[in-house]
């Protein structure tokens, strides 16, 4: 099976995204770096979708972006070239299958912590303020990006409520909207281009580096199985 690939790049610094099975990512020092992790993550959020795939796995580079964005971070503003067609109600009805179960995952991980506020993680600053550090943090974090991505195509949203209430409005008022699956193309904040594909690919990414991160810190902070590890990493 062909995993269709875009590659966005600061320097040395890489990030691929799988434009195939939305929401798959790696990031690494070096193209060559991020490849070599791919099969591993597209093996594991196959398994947490539900995706069947077909070995072997080939990974393929279909569009690149050279970006000013700090990589290292996971900053982001590519715009997949899959990401300016429309859709159809098949493939939106499956993106937002996978936004909601990812929203709801990511609840049942935040929720599984004994101590949402304690962990063993180091401070660390960034060009963008501190690194979530807690559960706390991680959850109110991941969360608050609701309105912004919704407001990037015209959706009015807010961050009330919990990561699957806040996102299920999003949805509400998305599907008010006449024509939303034409693939149009806005002209979001700080220069970036957004659509109604990238918006859902970029809550399942999001929700998918923060919650391999709160994982990550729980079971270094708790210890081994203290939290569940719902995404399948």
């Amino acid at each position: 099976m062909v995993i269709k690939c875009v590659w966005e790049h600061n320097g040395e610094d890489s990030i691929l995204f799988s434009s195939n099975i939305v929401g798959a990512y790696t990031r690494g020092a070096s193209k060559e770096e991020a490849v070599s992790k791919m099969p591993a993550e597209a093996l594991s959020f196959a398994k947490w979708s539900g995706m069947r795939l077909e070995l072997p796995l080939d990974i393929v580079i279909v569009q690149e972006k050279a970006s000013g964005l700090n990589i290292r971070d996971a900053d982001s503003d590519v715009l997949f070239d899959s990401e300016r067609m429309a859709l159809t109600a098949e493939e939106y009805e499956k993106l937002k299958r996978l936004a909601l179960r990812s929203a709801s995952d990511f609840q049942r991980l935040y929720e599984s912590f004994p101590d949402k506020n304690k962990s063993a993680l180091k401070e660390r600053d960034t060009f963008y303020g501190q690194i979530p550090r807690t559960a706390e943090e991680m959850y109110r974090h991941t969360k608050n990006v609701n309105g912004y991505y919704w407001g990037e195509i015209g959706i009015p949203a807010d961050n009330g409520g919990t990561i699957v209430e806040c996102r299920s409005r999003g949805f509400d008022a998305l599907e008010r909207t006449g024509g939303f699956l034409s693939g149009r193309v806005f002209d979001g904040s700080y220069g970036e281009e957004w659509s109604l594909p990238k918006v859902l690919r970029r809550f399942i990414w999001h929700d998918r580096i923060h919650a391999k991160a709160m994982y990550r810190m729980g079971i270094k902070t708790f210890g081994g199985d203290a939290v569940p590890n719902v995404f399948m990493f």
